[in-house]
């Protein structure tokens, strides 16, 4: 079998961060990253690194993210975005913008709000509900919109941030933070201590591709966006599974197989050191300990993608690597600190 784990976040952005990394020990990523053949690219964004997975440079990602939410009729008609609902607060003097994973919304107060904008700004587009953090906006008349995609921009500040400042959604955009500013279901936020629902990200616009079938086996994913460019390119998408036992029970003895592991990737959003650090000790107990027994028997080929704030990190390994023994495991601090530095680690 050949084998891609797409991680995201996988290396924790503060290098000297005692308390997230400084006893962190995970011997099973830290051999297989030993006996790996290692390179660095680029940074990007998780959401356009996925995307290339599938041979896409330029996604978009609202009719295939919307795909994956199951929504197959809506996302193959019309000009799709992602309108996902956030929370901008001053800070500095700066406008930090906080997605929907910052902060509880239940899903009645997302249909609430969406009803409200359907009914103010039909003349514009329709919106659909996903889930509470994730939306989506039908527009009448196709727009280009140029931002970047939400997880780049969740936690940070977005003053000089805005590429189309002068397009028309962004103008449209002030409208709607005041229908959002009076809205009944910020107001019981509000008076309850609860971040406002106080504007829209969009990104990810455009209509549904067609998509090649890349040369993946199956897709195994509870990622809607990856779940959705699966379907699109008519390549077997199953649920991701909980651990290596699981897939190579499940999976073609033969297959090319892509997992993507996203449990990394909140934490780092929301810094939340505790949160990842718990995350990563439970990917090196259900996948990376367990591949350097695999690799060479049930695992020919193993490929790690990180997409990072180091730049997208991509680990090669094949069975016949577990043979070099002269190549030493270093300490998960260790290679984050080199990463930050710029030397190869």
């Amino acid at each position: 079998m050949r084998l891609t784990l797409f991680v995201p976040e996988l290396i924790w952005p503060e290098p000297n961060d005692q308390f997230t990394l400084g006893k962190l020990s995970e011997p099973g990523f830290e051999w297989l990253t030993a006996h790996a053949t290692f390179e660095r690219q680029a940074r990007r964004p998780y959401e356009t690194a996925l995307a290339q997975q599938f041979g896409l440079d330029d996604a978009p990602f609202g009719p295939l993210r919307l795909l994956g939410e199951g929504d197959a009729q809506q996302a193959g008609t019309g000009h799709w975005l992602c309108a996902d609902p956030v929370h901008l607060r001053f800070h500095h003097e700066r406008i930090i913008l906080a997605d929907a994973g910052a902060f509880d919304l239940e899903i009645e107060e997302a249909q609430e709000i969406a009803a409200s904008l359907n009914k103010d700004f039909a003349d514009v587009g329709q919106f659909r509900i996903g889930t509470a953090r994730r939306w989506y906006l039908k527009l009448n008349a196709a727009v280009n919109h140029n931002s970047e995609p939400i997880s780049k921009m969740a936690g940070r500040r977005i003053d000089g941030e805005l590429t189309d400042k002068n397009g028309p959604l962004t103008r449209w955009l002030n409208e709607v933070q005041m229908v959002l500013h009076l809205h009944p279901v910020n107001e019981r936020r509000q008076a309850e201590g609860k971040p406002a629902v106080n504007s829209l990200w969009l990104w990810g616009g455009g209509t549904m591709p067609k998509l090649k079938k890349p040369d993946y086996t199956t897709i195994w994913s509870d990622n809607p966006l990856a779940t959705g460019m699966a379907l699109a390119s008519a390549t077997d998408t199953r649920p991701c599974p909980d651990n290596l036992a699981d897939l190579l029970a499940q999976a073609s003895k033969t297959g090319n197989e892509l997992v993507v592991l996203d449990s990394l990737l909140p934490p780092v959003l929301y810094e939340d050191g505790p949160g990842w650090n718990a995350a990563s000790q439970a990917i090196e107990s259900a996948w990376f300990a367990p591949l350097r027994a695999a690799l060479g028997s049930q695992i020919e080929t193993l490929n790690i993608v990180a997409p990072t704030i180091y730049g997208q990190l991509s680990w090669t390994l094949h069975g016949k690597d577990r043979w070099k023994f002269w190549r030493k495991p270093r300490p998960l601090q260790a290679i984050a600190k080199e990463l930050a530095e710029g030397t190869t680690p």
